[in-house]
């Protein structure tokens, strides 16, 4: 997928994650196209899966070698991969008009491709890319490119989808007749994502028939991806009855997906079926009062049987349900808060929504506007005033920045300097050196998200600026929120609002 990249260290730590998590068979790459992946089977090698064989990617032998003299069959060998995957042409339109071979040839090609690896005692699969297309086109001629890899020794037969243009009830119909034609091989399904269905085509080609199949972690592919493994394994699972992983290695889905992600460097979208952050976020209140009493009532699955959870949002559009169910979470009895004081914190929410705040990806912000609504409350600290200088010199390359804010520690009071290349990091500089003498806890903190946008498009540079500020502590991660006329001003208003959710 375009901006996903794995090192071949990564590669290795995805690889014993997946064979941890129960995934039988892992693609490791394409050991004779890049070195990276190369490398990846040399560490590979080396490692002791205990669920999962491991295998190379590769193509059928080009038309001018022979399977011997193939350089990709040879690399496949030597990747040290106890199995293959290897695709071959099933589309007359690609064998004709891209490798410019008869039939006849392509037949060879893919039988004899197969055989040599089968031969060097490898399980091989046979990916028929292109095969729904093909199919379509001559079905008689997409037959055979099947049977040229069965008299080659394939272990599995797997029907590719690759223009992800087929819909369901098509797929079922090509598979179920596969299948009905070759009997005594296993079919599997390899279905992308273009017409967003690459998860419906591979549960129908699995009730017609189909027992492997082939996808990806979070979805990530060409162009708009592979089938998500991270939506297929729970609805076959829990929904069809189907054992994959099994149900205990099921609810370690969630944090598998995040891994992989992670591990990437890659923000995988929050609404991701089972495993996104939304997935089991309810956010208005007629839902939420109802999610309460009954999970399943807004709920397809128990949040826990994927390894996620269910959250409730907070915005303009929550009730009392909302409120009181995020309380119960935070350790107070809503009974003992009493009526009034939901009905107050529900009249500020929806005024702070107003004006601009959002509390949906910043339930920090609305944790301590939650405490600062109790009474008795004290602050770790308050912020009385700010400064921040910014300047240009001509010479330098860099526009050194210099932030002053004052404040208390409870009766103490402060008035510190800092320093940045923006405001942010000047004020954050600013903040650290005030705070840390008294809460010297707070080096463990740190920014790891910025983002700002304005609330009326109309307004132009006039406008109400929101800034959301995302932090971690390397243990857990949470975000804050600043709105304001002044871009500065909401960022310190979210600044510190991260610094006193951490102290809390």
């Amino acid at each position: 997928m375009e901006g996903f990249s794995l090192s071949p260290l990564d590669k290795l730590a995805v690889a014993k994650r997946l064979d941890a998590f129960g995934v039988h068979y892992i693609e490791g790459g394409w050991p004779g196209s890049n070195p990276r992946d190369k490398e990846f089977f040399a560490l590979a090698e080396k490692e002791d899966f205990k669920n999962a064989l491991l295998m190379a990617f590769c193509s059928t032998h080009h038309k001018k070698f022979t399977p011997e003299e193939d350089p990709n069959l040879r690399a496949t060998l030597e990747s040290g991969a106890k199995g293959a995957v290897v695709f071959g042409k099933t589309w007359k339109f690609h064998t004709q008009e891209l490798l410019g071979i008869t039939p006849e040839e392509n037949f060879s090609i893919i039988e004899t491709s197969v055989k040599f690896l089968k031969d060097a005692g490898l399980k091989v699969f046979f990916d028929a890319e292109h095969f729904f297309n093909g199919f379509e086109d001559d079905e008689e001629f997409s037959f055979l490119c099947l049977e040229a890899a069965i008299r080659g020794g394939a272990d599995n037969l797997t029907l590719c989808e690759t223009n992800g243009g087929m819909l369901p009830e098509r797929v079922y119909e090509i598979t179920k007749k596969v299948g009905e034609r070759f009997s005594n091989i296993s079919i599997g399904i390899h279905a992308h994502n273009d017409g967003e269905l690459a998860v419906a085509n591979s549960l129908s080609a699995i009730r017609a028939g189909a027992t492997l199949v082939q996808g990806t972690i979070n979805g990530v592919g060409e162009r708009c991806g592979n089938a998500n493994l991270c939506s297929i394994l729970p609805n076959l699972e829990l929904k069809m009855g189907i054992q994959t992983v099994g149900k205990e290695n099921l609810r370690t889905l969630t944090e598998l997906s995040l891994f992989v992600s992670e591990r990437a460097n890659f923000q995988m979208p929050k609404n991701l079926p089972f495993v996104g952050r939304t997935a089991f976020a309810h956010k208005g209140g007629i839902h939420v009062s109802a999610v309460s009493k009954f999970p399943h009532s807004y709920e397809a699955i128990l949040p826990e049987s994927v390894g996620n959870e269910r959250r409730i949002t907070i915005s303009d559009l929550s009730g009392k349900s909302n409120l009181m169910a995020v309380a119960k979470k935070m350790g107070f009895a809503p009974q003992e808060l009493g009526d009034e004081f939901f009905t107050n914190l529900l009249i500020k929410i929806k005024a702070f929504e107003n004006e601009g705040i959002q509390f949906e990806g910043a339930s920090a912000s609305f944790e301590l506007l939650f405490y600062r609504s109790l009474p008795h409350f004290i602050p770790a600290f308050e912020i009385e005033n700010f400064f921040v200088h910014t300047s240009k010199i001509e010479e330098e390359k860099e526009f050194p920045v210099e932030a002053m804010v004052s404040g208390k520690v409870g009766k103490v009071s402060f008035h510190t300097a800092g320093f940045g290349n923006g405001p942010v990091g000047a004020l954050d500089d600013a903040l650290r050196k005030a705070l840390s003498q008294q809460y010297p806890q707070i080096v463990t903190m740190k920014l790891i998200d910025f983002k700002v946008r304005i609330t009326d498009v109309d307004a132009g540079t006039s406008a109400k600026t929101r800034v959301f500020i995302e932090s971690t502590d390397e243990k857990n991660t949470w975000g804050t929120v600043g709105c304001s006329q002044n871009i500065i001003e909401a960022s310190l208003d979210a600044l510190v609002d991260s610094f006193l959710y951490f102290l809390r």
